[in-house]
């Protein structure tokens, strides 16, 4: 059976931005973004790409025209071959329905309610609907798509059946929690024997969203919301936790079933005005480090505290010994962390698709059919594109005029001497074999770095991600060495980025570049089965210096998506100060 999963809608940007005014710093708060496409053949995801990576617009909501393409193109299939198409939004007509119940039965004015049913209704019917979905594919595509193939699954649904296969489709109790699905923004439960079962008195509103709540506190701090919450979350280590918290006092209210309530106004001007009064700002202090500080610890504390309260209540019901967390909130690894040392859970994951790039997974894998995977199976985040050897050639000889390339005769001398170009103090773009998914680089498309230099981070901010110098950077270590260096808890493993785990004190001196402010890091480990080239680079790098990680984050520049084809690579290496670049066993330096 092929199933092609797919997010994206062709109208979402221009319906949201003039019926809701989601353009310039709110462009991002819309349905459809990170759109993407997954292609599964009996039951397993061969292909996944973010349409980002193909048409270089970040985070766009587009439909994803290039990235269907592509993962149909990879396996050799067409579309009339793609027996379903499953889609991770389902605005049923009883859905609409109750969208329309919310509108009338609101406090507000007649007049803004008619206001309100007359943009929702233009959204439903342009975009939101089936007959609407439908529609946009065969625009799009041109194919006669019979109208039976296509299913529409529910987006936290999508979301669950994503980190559900990822993890091996074991029993689990799950939450999921982003800044919107269909009329909810979280939801809890169990799957239990691939069945769900959703606690349905736990489920919190779109009005409560506590993802949209962080993202409103992100702009309030003059960052863009759905985008830049990490920056939020690095913030937040800054300063020392808070004694009380203004917005658990008056913003928040939880109650005894998991759920919660959160009351912030959707209005900007509103919303900035209540924050100015909880947190005694104005537009002159939200410019200030040490305010952005103090508010970025209220929000980060305010995520952690009502997560826990729904951890209590899911422990509480639930007999699991693994949780499942995915959904856009399940982003903020420091709240992951703590999630899962303050719970009794033994076992948590977030998957490498936990955000909407992971619903076009999702939507598949549910439609498929959701099957424990074998013990055996690797799960790899590697889904993307490669490129073969005369690709690479092709395009570095377009470069020729500005770049000087050596082949190295194998994996282990390219690791080699990328170790010894690590040993100094360069910064290497790192290109292997397929573009991984998600939004995090996982040593595919990476930036690397020796972590034993202490001012290595502002060398890689300012002169190559053109970026605040505040933001951290992650260290990727063999998952064999993780323990020593890093303190995991009750994680052995966290080859996503989503976790972040104390640096032992004997090695804070000794990787100074990888640690946070707070002395943690977002930690990757990586296993020889999981990505070879990876792991015989870290071999060769900690022989060769004694450090047992290196540095690594994306490759891009700050705005840009990652970096998936090798002319992205050259561009990006061009245009930035890395030293060095390492396409395949291509090392290509600067000719000036």
């Amino acid at each position: 059976m092929i199933v092609l999963g797919y997010n994206g809608f062709t109208r979402g940007a221009e319906l949201f931005g003039r019926l809701y005014g989601a353009t310039g710093v709110g462009r991002n708060l819309l349905v459809g973004h990170d759109a993407a496409a997954a292609l599964t053949i009996d039951g397993e995801v061969v292909a996944a790409v973010e349409e980002e990576q193909l048409s270089r617009v970040k985070k766009t909501s587009d439909f994803p025209a290039n990235a269907i393409k592509w993962c149909l193109d990879s396996a050799g299939v067409e579309l009339d071959d793609v027996d379903v198409f499953a889609f991770p939004w389902r605005f049923s007509p009883t859905v609409a329905e109750e969208m329309m119940s919310q509108i009338t039965g609101s406090d507000m004015s007649v007049a803004a309610k008619f206001d309100s049913l007359r943009r929702t209704g233009e959204l439903y019917t342009g975009m939101l609907s089936r007959e609407a979905v439908y529609g946009d594919f065969v625009q799009r595509t041109g194919h006669a798509l019979d109208p039976n193939k296509l299913v529409l699954v529910p987006h936290h649904l999508a979301h669950l059946m994503c980190g559900a296969y990822l993890a091996g489709g074991g029993d689990a109790a799950f939450l999921v929690s982003d800044g919107r699905a269909e009329t909810l923004s979280s939801v809890m439960g169990e799957l239990r024997d691939g069945v769900v079962r959703l606690f349905d008195e736990s489920a919190v509103g779109m009005a409560s969203s506590l993802g949209v709540a962080y993202g409103r506190i992100t702009r309030y701090l003059g960052f863009v919301p759905n985008n830049d919450e990490y920056k939020v979350m690095g913030l937040a280590a800054y300063g020392p936790p808070p004694q009380h918290n203004p917005l658990l006092e008056h913003v928040v209210r939880l109650h005894e079933n998991g759920s919660y309530t959160l009351s912030i106004p959707s209005d900007t001007g509103a919303y900035y005005a209540l924050f100015d009064s909880l947190f005694d700002g104005d537009s002159e202090k939200r410019e200030e480090f040490d305010f952005r500080v103090r508010v970025a610890g209220l929000a980060q504390h305010m995520v952690e505290a009502v997560t826990a309260h729904q951890m209590r209540s899911l422990t509480a019901a639930s007999g699991m010994d693994t949780l499942l967390f995915e959904g856009g909130l399940a982003l903020n690894c420091v709240a992951n962390t703590k999630m899962l040392e303050r719970s009794s859970f033994t076992g948590m994951e977030v998957s490498f698709g936990a955000s909407d790039p992971g619903v076009a997974i999702g939507a598949a894998v549910y439609t498929a059919g959701l099957r424990n995977r074998p013990k055996e199976a690797v799960t790899t985040p590697y889904l993307g594109p490669s490129y073969d050897q005369q690709q690479i050639l092709d395009v570095l000889g377009e470069y020729a005029d500005r770049v000087v390339w050596q082949e190295e005769p194998d994996v282990s001398s390219a690791a080699e001497r990328t170790a010894g170009l690590l040993a100094e103090k360069n910064v290497v773009g790192w290109f292997q074999g397929r573009a991984e998914f998600g939004p995090r680089a996982l040593g595919n498309r990476s930036i690397l770095a020796n972590p034993a230099f202490p001012d290595i981070k502002d060398i890689i901010n300012i002169r190559v991600k053109h970026r605040e110098p505040f933001r951290p950077f992650a260290p990727v270590v063999l998952e064999s060495e993780a323990p020593r260096v890093f303190e995991m808890g009750k994680k052995t493993s966290s080859p996503y980025m989503t976790f972040v785990f104390p640096v032992r004190k004997e090695y804070r001196e000794r990787i100074p570049g990888a640690c946070h402010v707070d002395g943690t890091a977002r930690v990757q480990t990586v296993d020889e089965r999981q990505n070879p080239a990876l792991a015989e680079l870290l071999r060769a790098f900690t022989a060769r210096t004694d450090v047992p990680c290196l540095l690594n984050t994306s490759f891009n520049v700050a705005g840009e998506p990652i970096v998936c084809s090798p002319r992205d690579a050259l561009e990006c290496f061009l245009a930035t100060e890395i030293d060095h670049l390492v396409i395949d066993r291509f090392v290509v330096t600067k000719k000036s």
